[in-house]
């Protein structure tokens, strides 16, 4: 939920023109929030232990369907929708399996210290997604 809540935001501050799109209410003031707020419990949920990996199909499929959509409304503004969508596809997936490598390398590498690679991690996805707009 990184991606598309860092899609909102974009298009709520306008830095990522949607109005005149059929994802303008991605602009919103509620969906800023309400996508947000959806973000941070993702991120609460992926630190249970019953969280299933995101290597599973349920998971890794929302990934990449979430991934593709915030591709597309990156792409929307400038009319290539296409192109953007499968790149957000691509990047949930390198996202997910590269992200998963690297956590367990590194909670490996720490003895087992799970919470704060876990913590790194979404420091990393939240700040990729920040410059991932910051550029487009």
């Amino acid at each position: 939920m990184t991606g598309p809540a860092a899609v909102c935001w974009a298009a709520h501050l306008g830095r990522l023109q949607l109005a005149s799109t059929r994802l303008s209410w991605m602009g919103s003031t509620a969906a800023a929030w309400s996508i947000t707020i959806l973000a941070l419990a993702e991120i609460v949920n992926d630190k249970l232990p019953k969280t299933p990996s995101r290597k599973s199909p349920g998971p890794f499929i929302a990934r990449i369907v979430l991934g593709g959509f915030s591709g597309a409304a990156i792409g929307a503004g400038t009319g290539s929708l296409l192109t953007a969508a499968v790149a957000g596809a691509a990047g949930a997936i390198a996202g997910t399996l590269g992200g998963y490598e690297f956590r367990m390398g590194l909670v490996t590498a720490t003895g087992g210290k799970d919470l704060p690679i876990a913590l790194l991690e979404d420091v990393i996805a939240v700040g990729g997604a920040a410059l991932i707009l910051a550029i487009v």
